[in-house]
């Protein structure tokens, strides 16, 4: 009986000694402090926003679901990207325009001055 109770103590200490030496090696993990009020961790790119992206996007919640800033914030953001795409097409489609009318007037020039 005392062999058995004599194994016990020696494991206790052992176990002891083992979780010391984690705790002072390893500490008690690194605890973020809070975010400061008014800053996410919500990220978007400046420019050249993916679906990946947005896909990606993550915002902290509140009593009654997200937080409205932070998706106000990337809604503001997802639609000056889109205002800026559009903007980029619509200037491609009037260069292509352009370019065609002009090609139209050249073939018109050329084909009368054949007759």
């Amino acid at each position: 009986m005392q062999t058995i109770l004599l194994y016990l103590l020696i494991m206790a200490v052992v176990v002891a000694a083992v979780f010391a030496v984690v705790w002072f090696v390893f500490g008690r993990g690194e605890d973020l402090p809070p975010l400061d009020r008014g800053t996410t961790l919500t990220r978007l790119p400046r420019a050249g926003i993916t679906g990946a992206n947005v896909r990606a996007l993550t915002f902290s919640q509140k009593f009654r679901g997200y937080s409205a800033a932070e998706v106000d914030w990337a809604m503001e953001k997802l639609a000056r990207e889109l205002d800026e795409l559009r903007g980029v097409v619509l200037d491609l489609q009037g260069r292509e325009a352009a370019d065609l009318s002009a090609t139209d007037g050249d073939r018109r020039d050329g084909s009368s001055a054949e007759r």
